[in-house]
């Protein structure tokens, strides 16, 4: 069998589709612990010991984005056709929550202010170290603003990895990895505002996590790849996440498990390209898979619309949580058949990108 990188196009990596569901559901359940949806303590510290360390689903997919389109790029691929081809993936679905989000807020009588209104609207609100910018309207859209940045400057980074020998990209993975880690100590020196910002929001430093994500791409496409296997794999980012509440928690935000991702996309890709064994490769899973982005983008409203409509009970939490989380997976697969797929082939010049 030819190397993957012979081929004239990479093969699908079904089980990375898979995965994005899980990357998904655990910042649905952070937003859950988050969202006030309980007055019980009892519930609250069974969602914390749950879903505490859930938002550590976006440097997954921050890691995967950068796996993903290197894993896709075809050689001679022009930048102004890759940056159309995103823009075509991301931003019509964006745009349809942005406005949605807005109007509901604005109905609720929290309406958001013009500049952040704005810079939402066109995913500018990352560059801003102002929490009303970064987390207003709708919230999750930050990460959007981040993998913006990202394409921007994919056509120019993609060359610069390639040149860097087979026999280093481990080295180079390493050094990323320990940039992330380098992140949070620099921001030591900043007010704890600016310090946040500065580790969780800023593209320039979740960037460490993208070119991550690309050099793990590259090992795997040269069959240079000996990390371990699924199984192992699953097991390290399980443990890693289950210990991210007794990490110092700038580390914790994003270093703590950049590495453990990894590791598991690419066990979970190798696994594809070797064709073994994989249950992330099982139907209901990459279905989900397929709607994550829209269900991302739902998720977090959807928790707050029902979290305030319905009449607080006892069992107020079971309530929220058996109620938004159907509810979103609906409106996720409305959005991304009616909205995110028609967008695409719309906008992509006939080559939907990659997910």
């Amino acid at each position: 069998m030819a190397p993957p990188a012979a081929r004239e196009k990479a093969p699908r990596l079904p089980s990375l589709t898979g995965l994005r569901w899980f990357a998904a559901f655990a910042v649905f359940g952070f937003h859950l612990f988050t969202g006030g949806i309980t007055d019980d303590p009892g519930t609250q510290r069974f969602l914390g010991a749950v879903f505490s360390a859930g938002s550590s689903g976006v440097p997954f997919f921050f890691v995967l984005s950068g796996m993903v389109l290197t894993w896709s790029s075809r050689p001679g691929d022009r930048a102004w056709a890759f940056w159309r081809r995103r823009a075509a993936r991301i931003v019509p679905s964006h745009m349809v929550t942005w406005i949605a989000v807005l109007a509901l807020l604005t109905v609720a009588g929290r309406a958001v202010a013009p500049g952040p209104a704005v810079s939402g609207f066109f995913l500018l609100q990352a560059w801003a170290p102002d929490e009303t910018y970064y987390f207003g309207g709708n919230t999750p859209s930050w990460s959007l603003s981040c993998e913006m940045a990202f394409y921007a400057v994919f056509p120019l980074l993609l060359p610069l990895l390639r040149r860097i020998p087979g026999n280093r990209l481990l080295l180079t993975s390493a050094g990323l990895w320990a940039g992330t880690w380098v992140v949070p100590f620099v921001s030591f020196s900043m007010p704890e505002s600016i310090g946040y910002w500065f580790v969780w929001i800023f593209p320039v430093t979740r960037a460490l996590e993208f070119a991550l994500g690309m050099t793990v791409a590259l090992m795997v496409k040269e069959g240079r790849w000996r990390g371990p296997g699924l199984p192992v794999a699953v097991v390290l980012v399980l443990v890693a996440y289950a210990t991210v509440p007794l990490v110092w928690q700038r580390a914790g935000w994003v270093a703590w498990m950049a590495g453990p991702f990894a590791v598991l996309i690419a066990a979970a890709a190798t696994a594809d390209v070797r064709e073994k064994r994989s249950p992330l490769r099982l139907p209901v899973l990459v279905w989900l898979g397929e709607i994550s982005f829209a269900f991302y983008l739902v998720h977090q409203p959807t928790i707050s619309l029902v979290n305030r409509v319905l009449g607080r009970t006892p069992a107020h939490a079971l309530l929220v949580t058996l109620t938004a989380l159907p509810l979103a997976v609906l409106l996720a697969w409305a959005l991304h058949r009616l909205v995110e797929r028609p967008a695409e082939r719309l906008l992509s010049g006939g080559r939907p990108g990659a997910a």
